[in-house]
């Protein structure tokens, strides 16, 4: 799993644990729903923090829950 993979499953995972939508996610955090729908269906590669700040803010958790997964822990080093 690359980073891209890891952020969208985590974006998804949120949603159903706060049973919501991602269109209502992209209301909640103020995120175009193009560029959540990009991210959750791999089209994104370079998803930036600022992106993953306001989708904290919708989903009312902080950067650091976002990231403390498994799906980020067991991330293997990417090769540019």
């Amino acid at each position: 799993m690359n980073i891209s993979q890891a952020v969208a499953r985590r974006i998804l995972e949120l949603c159903d644990e706060k049973n919501i939508t991602v269109n209502k996610l992209c209301t909640m955090s103020g995120v175009t729903q193009s560029t959540v729908n990009d991210i959750v269906n791999g089209k994104a590669k370079n998803i930036g923090v600022v992106t993953i700040k306001k989708l904290c803010d919708g989903l009312e958790i902080t950067i650091t829950e976002f990231f403390c997964t498994k799906y980020f822990r067991e991330l293997e080093q990417e090769m540019i």
